[in-house]
C-alpha cells in the first residue's frame, strides 16, 4: 500500500531559493495525488538545533546522557512542546521527506539539530532495535536535496567519489538505523548555476520522480538476522535461515 501522510521537512535559509520552490512542489504533487501532507520548515518555525541540558528541565540525573534524559522525558510526557510536535509528526507520517541543500557533503545544522532533538532514544531506537528491528521500521524515507557540484563529480572514481557514500551517515546511519526504507534519493545538480531553463528541467525531473515514487528503487539496508547477538555476522551457511 502506498503511503498516504507524508511529512516534509525542509530546511533551507532561503525562501525563494529552488530547495524551497521543491518543498512547494512536493507539497502541492503529494496533495494531488491524494496524501497528507504536513511540512516543517525549520527556519521559518525557527527551530532551535542545540540538543542541550535545556531540553530536559526535570532531569533525571545531574550528569546529562542525553539519550537517557530523552527516554525519560518521552515516558513522563516531559519533552518541549517544539521537540513534542516533531516526534508526533514523524510518528504521523508513513513516508518523512528531507529536503535541504547539501552543506559540507552533509545536512545544513538546523536539520542535523533537527535529528539530534527529535529522533529519540525509545521509540525510536534502543537496544536491538535498528535497522530492520528500528522502532520506525514499516515507513519510508525520501532524501530530496541540491548541490552546486556536477553529476560528473561524483561517481566511483570521481573527483568526490560516490555521493551515497558521503551521504551515508545520513542515508544509511540516521534513517536507516532507525528502521526507514529509504529511497533513493532526488538530487538537483549544479542548481546555483545552471539557466532558468535547466531548472525548469530540474524540477520536471523532481515532479515525475514524485509521481513514480512508489516504484523507485529504495537502498540495501542490513538485515539484523544476519548477525549474531553480539553482532558478529554469522556463517554464510546460517545468514539466510
Amino acid at each position: 500500500m502506498a503511503a498516504k501522510r507524508v511529512l516534509i521537512v525542509h530546511a533551507h535559509p532561503e525562501p525563494r531559493s529552488f530547495t524551497a520552490s521543491m518543498k512547494a512542489e512536493a507539497e502541492q504533487q503529494f496533495r494531488a495525488l491524494g496524501y497528507e501532507v504536513r511540512v516543517s520548515d525549520l527556519y521559518a518555525q525557527g527551530f532551535n538545533p542545540v540538543a542541550s541540558a535545556a531540553d530536559f528541565p526535570d532531569r533525571e540525573e545531574d550528569y546529562l546522557v542525553y539519550a537517557k534524559e530523552q527516554r525519560v522525558a518521552y515516558a513522563n510526557g516531559t519533552l518541549p512542546d517544539d521537540i513534542r510536535r516533531e516526534v508526533e509528526n514523524v510518528q504521523w507520517a508513513d513516508l518523512l521527506v528531507l529536503n535541504f541543500p547539501i552543506f559540507w557533503f552533509s545536512v545544513p545544522a538546523i536539520l542535523k539539530g533537527w535529528i539530534d532533538r527529535v529522533f529519540l532514544s525509545g521509540p525510536f531506537y534502543g537496544g536491538m532495535r535498528f535497522y530492520d528491528r528500528g522502532g520506525l521500521r514499516g515507513k519510508k524515507a525520501w532524501v530530496t536535496t541540491t548541490l552546486g557540484g556536477r553529476p560528473h563529480m561524483f561517481g566511483e572514481d570521481a573527483v568526490h567519489g560516490r555521493i551515497d557514500l558521503l551521504l551515508s551517515h545520513l542515508l544509511r546511519a540516521t534513517l536507516g538505523y532507525v528502521g526507514y526504507e529509504v529511497y533513493e534519493p532526488f538530487f538537483g545538480y549544479h542548481v546555483p548555476y545552471i539557466t532558468p531553463e535547466q531548472r525548469t528541467e530540474v524540477m520536471e525531473e523532481f515532479k515525475s520522480a514524485i509521481a513514480g515514487l512508489d516504484d523507485r528503487a529504495t537502498l540495501a539496508m542490513p538485515s539484523l538476522d544476519s548477525f549474531d547477538e553480539l553482532l558478529y555476522p554469522k556463517p554464510a551457511a546460517l545468514a539466510g535461515a
